[in-house]
């Protein structure tokens, strides 16, 4: 009789608390996204600085290197998930970026582009001790 007792009460308090946890997930953007392709047609020594903003659009950065510059491209995704359980919260960000740099000469041909696409690779993710 104890035990069944006992028992009840467990379970009583655990559907008690049960509507205290809760859980989230989100997603959120940042910047236009940008195709590699539109990176590939890109040609050191050719390109423009106009072929570059018809390409990508407006650079989210420009860095003025003495005479020459830099554009900075960028697109970001993050991804999160969360675990509340009453005392107790679990929660993982992911941010990933794709983001491309472009280098211009003194007079706006393109010399050099460096990129990087890994915001396609942004995961929802708790965290697990």
């Amino acid at each position: 009789m104890q035990i069944q007792s006992t028992l009840h009460r467990a379970a009583f308090a655990a559907l008690a608390v049960l509507p205290l946890s809760s859980c989230f997930v989100s997603r959120s953007t940042a910047n236009p996204v940008f195709a590699p392709e539109a990176v590939a047609e890109i040609r050191p020594g050719e390109s423009t600085a106009a072929d570059v903003t018809r390409l990508l659009g407006a650079p989210n950065e420009v860095v003025q290197l003495g005479r020459r510059s830099a554009w900075k491209f960028e697109h970001t995704v993050e991804k999160q998930a969360a675990v509340f359980l009453v005392l107790l919260g679990l929660r993982g960000v992911d941010t990933q970026v794709d983001r491309v740099w472009v280098f211009f000469d003194e007079e706006g041909k393109v010399i050099h582009i460096g990129s990087l696409f890994q915001a396609g690779e942004a995961e929802y993710d708790v965290p697990v001790f």
